[in-house]
C-alpha cells in the first residue's frame, strides 16, 4: 500500500468521514485552521474539501479498505447509514483515538415533554434499513449507529445529538428563511406564539466543540443545541441584526395559519422554527450538561449575519425548501387576523 494518507503538519491527525458539506466541512476547516493534519474521506462529488485538507477518495458503499492500517488521533463520522458506520468502526477503530459520532435530536422518542436530557427514552434502533425519510426512521438509524460506536470504541466515544444546525453554508432554509426575509423589511408574518421554545446551534460552534473534545479527550453523550429561548426573542434578535428600520413583525394566530394550509417547520408554504406542541420537546432540551462539557453558543446576531451572507450567495429569490413566498405571505396578511408584536 502507498504511504500514509496526509502527513502534512503538526497537531493531531484527524480523519473526517465526509468533510465536503456543512458540519463535516466546518469541522475539517476548523481543524485545518488549528494546525491539524486533516484527511477527508469522501467521494468528492458533493462539494470540495477545505483548503489545507487532504482528500482520500472513497465511496462508502464500496467500503473503506483504502484506509485500512492508517492511524488517526481522532475520527469524526456524521453518517446516517448503519452499514457505513459499522464498516468504519471495523476498519478504523483499532488504530483510532478519540471517536466522534454525530447523531441527531431525532434519536429521542418523546417529542412532547420539555426540559428532557440525554437519559430520555430513545427511538427503537433500526439496523436493517437505510431509510431516513421520516424523523422516526432517521432517529432509529442514528440510535443504531450510536449503539455500534459505543460497543466498539467504548470510553473513546463522543456522541453528539444536534438539533437544528444553523449558520454559514446551511442550505436547508429552516433557519435561513428568517434572516433572508427580515433583511427585506416591511411587514413580516410570524406565528403568534411568542413563547414557543426555540433552540439551534451554529455549525461553527459544534465544529469547535467537536475539536475541543478530541483535543481534551472528552467523551460521553450530549445534546448539541443552544439554551432554550422564546421564539419571539429569537426572531427579534435576528431582526435587530439584519432588518432595515421600520420592519414589523406581524403575528397571525397558529390556528388560522393551520386552517390556511401553512405548514410548520419546513416544506412548501411553511413557517420555519414553528412546531406543533407535540414536537416542541425537541426544541426545549436541557442542555446544561453540554454547557458544562464545553459547548459555547455565539450570539444570535453573529449566526444571523453569517446565514444571510450564505442566503445572498444562494440567491434570495430562489425557490426555497422552506418558508413563504412573497405572494403567499401577502395573501395571508390580507386575509387572516393579525397583530403587531
Amino acid at each position: 500500500m502507498p504511504g500514509p494518507v496526509g502527513g502534512r503538519g503538526s497537531g493531531m491527525r484527524i480523519l473526517v468521514l465526509g468533510g465536503t458539506v456543512f458540519l463535516g466541512h466546518a469541522v475539517a476547516a476548523e481543524a485545518v485552521r488549528r494546525g491539524h493534519d486533516v484527511i477527508c474521506a469522501a467521494r468528492g462529488t458533493s462539494g470540495g474539501i477545505p483548503d489545507g485538507a487532504t482528500l482520500a477518495p472513497v465511496d462508502r458503499d464500496q467500503g473503506l479498505g483504502a484506509l485500512a492500517g492508517e492511524r488517526f488521533d481522532a475520527v469524526v463520522d456524521v453518517a446516517r447509514n448503519y452499514r457505513w458506520v459499522r464498516e468504519a468502526l471495523h476498519v478504523l477503530s483499532a488504530k483510532a483515538g478519540h471517536w466522534t459520532f454525530v447523531s441527531t435530536i431525532n434519536a429521542y422518542a418523546d417529542t412532547r415533554t420539555t426540559r428532557q436530557s440525554t437519559d430520555a427514552p430513545l427511538q427503537e434502533p433500526i439496523t436493517d434499513s437505510d431509510d431516513v425519510s421520516t424523523p422516526e426512521s432517521y432517529g432509529g438509524v442514528k440510535v443504531a449507529c450510536e449503539n455500534a460506536v459505543r460497543a466498539e470504541v467504548g470510553d473513546r466515544a463522543f456522541v453528539l445529538r444536534p438539533g437544528l444546525i444553523t449558520g454559514p453554508n446551511d442550505t436547508s432554509d429552516r433557519f435561513g428563511y428568517w434572516p433572508a426575509r427580515l433583511a427585506r423589511g416591511g411587514r413580516v408574518l410570524v406565528p403568534d406564539e411568542r413563547d414557543h421554545p426555540a433552540q439551534h446551534a451554529d455549525v461553527r460552534d459544534l465544529a469547535n466543540w467537536i475539536l475541543d473534545a478530541a483535543a481534551n479527550g472528552s467523551t460521553g453523550t450530549f445534546d448539541g443545541s443552544s439554551p432554550v429561548m422564546p421564539l419571539g426573542t429569537l426572531l427579534k434578535e435576528i431582526a435587530e441584526a439584519v432588518a432595515p428600520p421600520g420592519t414589523e413583525l406581524v403575528a397571525v394566530p397558529p390556528e388560522d395559519l393551520t386552517e390556511a394550509g401553512v405548514q410548520p417547520w419546513m416544506g412548501p408554504k411553511s413557517l420555519p422554527l414553528w412546531l406543533p406542541q407535540s414536537w416542541q420537546g425537541l426544541v426545549s432540551r436541557d442542555i446544561s450538561p453540554s454547557l458544562d462539557a464545553g459547548l459555547r453558543i455565539r450570539p444570535i446576531a453573529e449566526t444571523a449575519l453569517a446565514t444571510l451572507e450564505t442566503e445572498r450567495e444562494l440567491g434570495l429569490d430562489r425557490e426555497r425548501r422552506a418558508g413563504l413566498t412573497p405572494a403567499e405571505e401577502a395573501e395571508l396578511l390580507a386575509n387572516l387576523p393579525h397583530r403587531t408584536w
